[in-house]
C-alpha cells in the first residue's frame, strides 16, 4: 500500500502534524476538502484504509491542530476535542475510518463549550444521540460496499457533510476564532500573546476566555504548536542546523526547541530527522 492517495486532492500542511514513520507502508489515506458552503465549518475529510499484518502494529502519532475531529471506523464512531499533546492510535489487522477535520470554530458550534472536550472523545451516539448514531450506522452501511474505491468514501463524506449542514450558519465568535487560528497557523512572526490582541482588537483577558471557550486552549499553546508543526516539517529534509531552526522559530537556543519537541512528541528532532534520513 502507498502512503497516500495519489487520486485525492493533496493538502500541503497534512504531513506536518502527522508525524508519519516513513517505512510504514500499511495505510493509504485519501483526504480532500468540503463543498463551498461547508468551508467555514470543515477543513477536510480523510478516509485511512489500512492492512495491518497479523501480530504486528502501525502506531499513527499526531501533532494534532486546534480543532475537534470526527471519526466513524468499522468498530467505533467518535467525537474528540483537542489532544494537548501527542494524539497516538494504533492500527490492527484490517479497517477504514471516516475522518472529518472540523476549523476551529466548529466545535463549539457543535458542542457548545469546547472546554469540556479537551483531551477526551465519546461516541458519537452519547454527544450527538440518536442523530450520531445514526450518522455512524448510515457512513458504515456505505462503505462496507468497499472501503478502497474512492466513489464509496466521498458517498461517505457526502453523509457527513450533509449531516453537518445543519448546524449551519457559522456564528460570529465561530468565525473570530477561525481568523485567529489562520493568523498564528501562517505567520510565523506571530510569537507572542500581545501579538494576537493587537491584531485583533482584544484584550488579554477576552482571548483567553474567548480561546478556552471555542478551543479549549490557551492563546499561548496555539503559538507552541505552530512552532513544533514547523519544526516537524523542516527537520523531514536536510538543511539547517538544528540551532539555526531553533532561532528562526523564535527559540532562545537549540536546547529549547530540542525540550519542547522531546517532551510533547516523546523523539529528540535529531531522532525524528533521522527516520528520514
Amino acid at each position: 500500500m502507498k502512503p497516500d492517495n495519489p487520486g485525492s486532492a493533496r493538502v500541503d500542511d497534512v504531513e506536518r502534524a502527522h508525524l508519519v514513520d516513513p517505512r510504514d507502508a500499511t495505510y493509504r489515506i485519501g483526504r480532500w476538502g468540503p463543498g463551498p458552503d461547508l468551508a467555514d465549518v470543515v477543513r477536510r475529510f480523510w478516509v485511512p484504509v489500512w492492512s495491518v499484518p497479523p501480530g504486528s502494529e502501525s502506531p499513527q502519532r499526531v501533532l494534532q491542530y486546534p480543532v475537534c475531529l470526527m471519526i466513524v471506523t468499522d468498530t467505533y464512531a467518535r467525537f474528540y476535542g483537542v489532544a494537548t499533546g501527542l494524539s497516538e492510535t494504533v492500527l490492527t489487522g484490517d479497517g477504514w475510518g471516516v475522518g472529518v477535520m472540523l476549523t476551529p470554530g466548529a466545535g463549539g458550534l457543535l458542542v457548545g463549550d469546547v472546554g469540556r472536550w479537551t483531551d477526551r472523545h465519546d461516541e458519537l451516539s452519547v454527544v450527538f444521540g440518536d442523530a450520531g448514531a445514526d450518522l455512524a450506522r448510515r457512513v458504515r452501511a456505505v462503505m462496507d460496499d468497499d472501503p478502497l474505491d474512492e466513489s464509496v468514501q466521498r458517498e461517505a463524506t457526502g453523509l457527513v457533510e450533509a449531516w453537518l449542514r445543519g448546524y449551519l450558519p457559522m456564528d460570529d465568535d465561530g468565525h473570530l476564532v477561525n481568523a485567529i487560528v489562520d493568523r498564528v497557523e501562517h505567520d510565523s512572526s506571530v510569537t507572542a500573546v500581545s501579538q494576537i490582541c493587537d491584531g485583533f482588537h482584544l484584550t488579554e483577558r477576552s482571548l483567553q476566555r474567548l480561546t478556552r471557550r471555542r478551543l479549549g486552549l490557551t492563546p499561548k499553546w496555539l503559538i507552541q504548536r505552530r512552532r513544533l508543526h514547523e519544526a516537524a516539517e523542516r527537520l523531514r529534509e536536510p538543511g539547517d542546523t538544528l540551532a539555526a531552526l531553533a532561532a528562526e522559530l523564535g527559540y532562545a537556543d537549540e536546547a529549547h526547541l530540542g525540550r519542547d519537541f522531546k517532551a510533547v512528541t516523546g523523539m529528540t528532532p535529531r531522532e525524528f530527522s533521522g527516520r528520514f534520513g
